[in-house]
C-alpha cells in the first residue's frame, strides 16, 4: 500500500502525515493526530458521529479519504472552543442538558456549527434539515434542537 505525504490544517494548525492511500480522515485525525473528539460509529456514513468541518462544510469523516483532503482546512470538535472559552452553542448544549451518553455530540455540534454560520437564525425546520445525518439514541432530539435554538438567539454564532 502506498504512503502519502499530505498537509492539513486542523483547527488552525498545520499538520503534515504520512497516510496509506486507504485511510480516512476520521482515522488519520484520531489516530495519526489524536483528536479523539469525533467518534467512530458506523463506519457508514449513517450516524454523523464522526462530523467534522471541511473548510466550512459538514463531513462524515468515515467516508472521506486524508489524501483527497491535502492542502485543505479541517475544524474538530476540539476546535470550536477557544482560549478554554465556549462557544453559545457549547453553552447552549451544557445548560439545557443537550447531551445525554455524548456520543453523537460532537458530530451534532460540528453539524449545528456549520448550520449557524451559514445561517444565524434557523428555524426548527432548518435544524431538523441540518441534523437529518446525525443520530442520537439518547435525547430524543428537543433538547439538542432548543440548544441550537438558544445559540442562535445570542447573536446567531455557533
Amino acid at each position: 500500500m502506498a504512503n502519502h505525504a499530505i498537509t492539513l490544517t486542523v483547527n488552525g494548525q498545520k499538520e503534515e502525515l504520512l497516510v496509506p492511500s486507504n485511510m480516512t480522515l476520521l482515522h488519520a485525525l484520531r489516530d495519526g493526530l489524536g483528536y479523539k473528539g469525533k467518534k467512530n460509529g458506523c463506519k457508514a456514513g449513517e450516524c454523523g458521529a464522526c462530523t467534522v468541518l471541511v473548510d466550512v462544510e459538514p463531513v462524515n469523516s468515515c467516508l472521506v479519504l486524508a489524501v483527497e483532503l491535502d492542502g485543505q482546512q479541517v475544524t474538530t470538535v476540539e476546535g470550536l472552543a477557544q482560549n478554554g472559552v465556549l462557544t453559545p452553542l457549547q453553552e447552549q448544549f451544557a445548560a439545557l442538558n443537550a447531551v445525554q451518553c455524548g456520543y453523537c455530540t460532537p458530530g451534532v455540534l460540528m453539524a449545528a456549527t456549520a448550520l449557524l454560520n451559514r445561517n444565524p437564525h434557523p428555524t426548527e425546520q432548518d435544524i431538523k434539515e441540518a441534523l437529518v445525518g446525525n443520530l442520537c439514541r439518547c435525547t430524543g432530539y428537543q433538547r439538542i434542537i432548543d440548544a441550537i435554538m438558544a445559540a442562535s438567539r445570542q447573536g446567531g454564532k455557533a
